[in-house]
């Protein structure tokens, strides 16, 4: 038997805040639910100055919600809210997010949400030289496949490289990595992360299954996304890559705010309809002071397999004049190759699957510029 939000929010609203002395969902404490079969996830919003003394509540909340008939997992996330209003036009707080608890029946598994850590929530991440974000305006350009191949590349120019899946809602380089199984935490705080070629990972997805989606609102997806930076034992890197999600939205904000990315690199393919959506990317680092070091086009050209003819699906050149036209390093194209899939999907990305390809090459040549520029 399942258990549903409405059960869940019932077995909150019996949890008492003491300081209020009402019950936390009617105290509009109860920033959202997440169900993923047998697991409850909870996040409940609380004033950043009261965050340690609101601990026995949270753990009062979980053992409500893990008593129902139903549940194998729950856990309860705070997060702090600012009850200071800001402009329209500025964006969000996300000061305090991801002050994280667990709770589960039969023992905790290894990555289950963990206890903040004191440690700074802004701010250079210890051990890492550089951060390079790899976004773009828009979904179905082959960002994700860009940046599995361009951490691999690194590696294999003997950088220290990290990968960082921040695509919550679609984690995909634990496949890309072909990497399984859930990091381990031995101490409750810090996440052991999982590695394969040559690439350290940490990836929302290796702590969810593979065919669920994840469901959650934005405090709890920032808590999540601050707890993959800090709480990750990275060890020391050169450059930590972070796989953006599509679009210009809180992800892309709280790691501006909450880390010093060192630089960003747009990928399109040579279509109008995604240059557009580009040049919108281009724009959000531009206002959150994130330099552009580069952009890529994907899915270039075409090369038949059986007759060698080249064709241009999606265009061609248009990243190319749109990295000019603002100024910033036109890094490379890469052609839209049936290698390049399989070997996502496979688990090994091309570049490791087949390092003297032409594909692959291009992935090292791009890797090249961005050490000798100094951004990885």
């Amino acid at each position: 038997m399942s258990v549903t939000e409405a059960e869940v929010r019932a077995a909150l609203a019996r949890v008492v805040d003491p300081s209020r002395g009402t019950d936390i969902v009617s105290a509009g404490m109860l920033g959202g639910v997440s169900l993923t079969g047998s697991e409850v996830r909870v996040i409940l919003e609380v004033d950043p100055a009261k965050g340690r003394a609101m601990e026995p509540v949270a753990k009062a909340a979980e053992a409500a919600v893990a008593a129902l008939p139903g549940v194998t997992k729950a856990s309860v996330m705070l997060t702090a809210h600012s009850d200071t209003p800001t402009a329209p036009a500025a964006p969000p707080n996300l000061r305090g997010a991801g002050h994280g608890h667990s709770h589960s029946h039969g023992g905790g598994a290894p990555g289950e949400p963990l206890r903040q850590a004191a440690k700074p929530q802004s701010g250079p991440i210890e051990g890492v030289d550089r951060i390079l974000a790899i976004g773009s305006g828009k979904g179905g350009v082959g960002k994700s496949t860009v940046s599995a191949n361009l951490a691999v590349a690194l590696a294999a120019e003997g950088r220290r490289v990290g990968l960082l899946d921040a695509d919550v809602y679609g984690p995909s380089q634990p496949r890309m990595l072909g990497i399984s199984g859930r990091p381990s935490s031995p101490d409750g705080q810090t996440i052991l992360p999982l590695r394969n070629h040559g690439v350290t990972l940490m990836s929302i997805g290796l702590l969810t299954p593979e065919d669920k989606a994840t469901i959650w609102r934005g405090p709890m997806l920032m808590g999540a996304l601050q707890q993959m930076l800090r709480q990750v034992a990275w060890g020391r890197l050169d450059v930590l890559v972070v796989d953006l999600p599509p679009g210009t939205g809180d992800v892309q904000l709280t790691l501006s705010q909450k880390a010093e990315v060192t630089g960003a690199v747009v990928v399109s393919t040579p279509q109008d309809i995604a240059l557009l959506d580009a040049k919108k990317a281009l724009d959000m680092f531009e206002k959150t002071n994130t330099p552009v070091v580069g952009m890529i086009e994907n899915m270039s050209t075409f090369v038949c397999p059986c007759c060698g003819e080249e064709t241009q699906i999606f265009g061609h050149g248009g990243a190319r004049a749109e990295a000019e036209r603002i100024g910033a390093p036109f890094l490379g194209e890469v052609p839209l190759d049936i290698d390049v899939r399989l070997s996502g999907d496979s688990g090994v990305p091309v570049v490791a699957a087949k390092p003297q390809s032409p594909q692959a090459l291009r992935f090292r040549e791009i890797a090249r510029k961005l050490i000798g520029t100094g951004h990885a």
